[in-house]
C-alpha cells in the first residue's frame, strides 16, 4: 500500500469539493496527517474513500523537520514519522466522540470566564477596602456586598459592579446546566457508572474519561495509560544514571487535572475511605511524601485503576473487600 503524506496548509488553500475528487482518483493508499481539530473530519472524509487514515501527534513530528519549516519539509518530515515502525497514532474520533467531548471544553471555557468575572469584582472592591479571601466559594459575599444599599460603594460603581454580578450569575446557571446534562450522561453510560465506583470518580471524571480517552486497547498496560496523561515524571536520564523530574504534562489535559482533583478528595476525606486508613499506602505516603506529591501519585494510582476497568469491564473492589 503507498504512503502518501500531506502538509495541513496543503489542504488549507482548497476547497472540500477539489479535495475530495483528488483523493477519489488515487489507488487505495495510507494518507498521514498532523493531528489537530479539523484532521479527525478529514480523516473520516478521507476514509470513505477507501484509504487508510493515520493522524500522527505533533510534536512526534517536529523531529524529523530540516532546518526551514515549510510546505514541503512538513510532508516530508511527516512521511518519514509514518514510516518509523515504533510510531504511535491518534486515533480518528468520530462524530458522536467529538460532539460528546464539547460539553466538557465549554465548561472549562466557562469556569474560566468566571473565575475571571470572580477576579474582576473581587479587585475592584479591593480599591474600595473590601477584603474578601480568593475563591469561588466567596463570590456570594462579593455579590452581596455590591447589592448591600448601606455598602457605602459610589452610584457609578454600584451600576458598573452590577454588570459583572449579571454576568457571574448567568455563568452560574450555565454550569449548573451543564453538570445536570453531564450528571446524566454518567447514569446513561455504562463505562461511566462503572468508573464511579472508584474512590475519587464522580459523574464529571467518570464521564469525561468515558468520552476524552482513547479505547483502552490503544494502551498495553496501565502504566502506559498513566504515561499518556502525563501522571509520570519526567525523565532526563543519561549514562546509566536516572534522573526523574516533575509530571511530563503529556496527554489530555483535562484528564489529568480532573483525576488531580479526584485523588485531592479523596485525601480530604480520607476518614470515609478505606483506602486511606491508617497501615494502607496512600496513610504511608501521607506520613513520609509532600502533599501535593501524593495527590499526583495518588491520581497515577487511579488512572491504573481506571485502565484495567474499561480493559477487563469490571467495577473497582477495595483491596480490603478484595482480601
Amino acid at each position: 500500500m503507498e504512503l502518501m503524506s500531506l502538509a495541513e496548509r496543503f489542504c488549507a488553500g482548497r476547497c472540500g469539493e477539489r479535495r475530495c475528487s483528488f483523493f477519489s482518483l488515487l489507488p487505495s493508499c495510507v494518507v498521514a496527517m498532523e493531528a489537530c481539530g479539523g484532521a479527525h473530519f478529514w480523516g473520516r472524509e478521507i476514509g470513505k474513500l477507501g484509504h487508510e487514515v493515520q493522524l500522527i501527534p505533533p510534536a512526534y513530528v517536529k523531529p524529523f523537520v530540516k532546518r526551514q519549516k515549510n510546505d514541503a519539509a512538513d510532508a516530508e518530515a511527516i512521511c518519514e514519522a509514518a514510516l518509523r515502525p515504533t510510531m504511535r497514532f491518534v486515533p480518528v474520533k468520530s462524530e458522536e466522540t467529538q460532539g460528546a467531548a464539547m460539553v466538557f471544553r465549554i465548561r472549562e471555557l466557562l469556569i474560566r470566564q468566571r473565575t475571571q468575572a470572580i477576579n474582576a469584582l473581587r479587585g475592584h472592591l479591593g480599591e474600595f477596602g473590601q477584603i474578601v479571601p480568593q475563591g469561588a466559594a466567596n463570590a456570594a459575599r462579593l455579590i452581596a456586598f455590591v447589592e448591600d444599599p448601606e455598602s457605602g460603594l459610589p452610584a457609578d460603581a454600584i451600576a458598573t459592579l452590577k454588570v459583572l454580578v449579571a454576568a457571574l450569575t448567568h455563568l452560574e446557571t450555565e454550569i449548573g446546566k451543564l453538570d445536570a446534562e453531564i450528571a446524566r450522561r454518567a447514569k446513561e453510560n455504562e463505562v461511566a457508572r462503572r468508573l464511579m465506583t472508584v474512590p475519587g470518580i464522580g459523574p464529571l471524571i467518570a464521564t469525561a474519561i468515558a468520552v476524552l480517552a482513547p479505547p483502552a486497547e490503544t494502551f498495553r498496560r496501565g502504566r502506559d495509560f498513566a504515561a499518556w496523561l502525563g501522571l509520570v515524571p519526567r525523565q532526563h536520564s543519561t549514562g546509566g544514571k536516572q534522573r526523574l523530574g516533575a509530571t511530563t504534562k503529556m496527554g489530555e489535559r483535562s484528564l489529568r487535572r480532573l483525576l488531580i482533583i479526584g485523588a485531592n478528595s479523596v485525601i480530604i476525606k480520607r476518614h470515609v475511605h478505606a483506602t486511606a486508613r491508617p497501615g494502607t499506602w496512600l496513610a504511608g505516603m501521607l506520613t513520609r511524601k509532600p502533599a501535593m506529591l501524593v495527590r499526583v501519585a495518588l491520581a497515577n494510582k487511579m488512572a491504573r485503576i481506571v485502565w484495567a476497568l474499561m480493559a477487563k469491564g469490571e467495577v473497582y473492589r477495595s483491596p480490603t473487600a478484595a482480601a
